[in-house]
């Protein structure tokens, strides 16, 4: 039975969560819509760390390490971030195992599901995959790309987010297959009706996150 090393598992929470931090892209104490709909006051800004390519790659990076033991062909992420996530594990589980793993991404469509394009759904089939994605909330959006890769015939052998917002909730149950994070960010999402920030009136922050496309539409309504 492999034992798992208990205190490298903190250091790659710990380091990821610094990353973020260096870069700008945890943002507090203000009042922030999410992906899922959902209000909350802890965002992180995953824009913020994209530019910087060393510790994009040092993400990909940990990702790698995490699941370099595990047979793994193909990584799976869905657009935007996870395109570049996707390609940064992928490089560095080539460079650990010493062969080609493929990178590819699942594209959102008009009804907001994650679906395969480009042929990349043959580069699944068969396959074992690790799915991954930058920030989770709900779980919503990386379960619907382990429901593609399911569904082109590929593997899930395992599930990883760089950022778990409420570990509490989104579990292997949820995202459907064995689910883990690089690091934890607890960060309590409510919905409009029930929002304290809502209900203090602390005005909605429209430079990240999706305050602005929801104060565009609850004024079109």
């Amino acid at each position: 039975m492999k034992l798992i090393n208990i205190d490298r598992i903190k250091m790659e929470i710990q380091e990821v969560v610094e990353i973020l931090r260096n870069v700008g892209a945890v943002i507090t104490n203000s009042h922030f819509v999410y992906t899922s709909g959902k209000h909350g006051s802890v965002y992180v800004n995953k824009d913020a760390l994209y530019p910087h390519t060393k510790e994009t790659s040092r993400v990909g990076e940990l990702f790698a390490q995490k699941y370099m033991d595990m047979d793994i062909d193909v990584v799976a992420g869905p657009a935007l971030g996870g395109i570049i996530l996707s390609q940064w594990t992928a490089y560095h589980l080539s460079r650990l195992k010493g062969k080609e793993i493929l990178g590819v991404y699942t594209e959102k469509t008009a009804d907001k599901q994650q679906v395969f394009t480009r042929g990349y759904d043959n580069h699944v089939k068969g396959k074992n995959v690790l799915v991954i994605e930058d920030l989770t909330t709900t779980g919503g959006s990386v379960r619907k790309v382990v429901d593609s890769v399911k569904a082109a015939g590929g593997n899930v052998v395992a599930v990883c987010v760089m950022v778990n917002r409420d570990p509490v909730n989104v579990t292997s149950e949820v995202v459907g297959g064995p689910f883990s994070a690089l690091g934890i960010l607890k960060a309590e999402a409510f919905d409009e009706a029930v929002c304290p920030l809502c209900k203090q009136r602390v005005p909605i922050n429209t430079d990240v996150g999706h305050g602005k496309k929801y104060l565009e539409a609850k004024h079109r309504a």
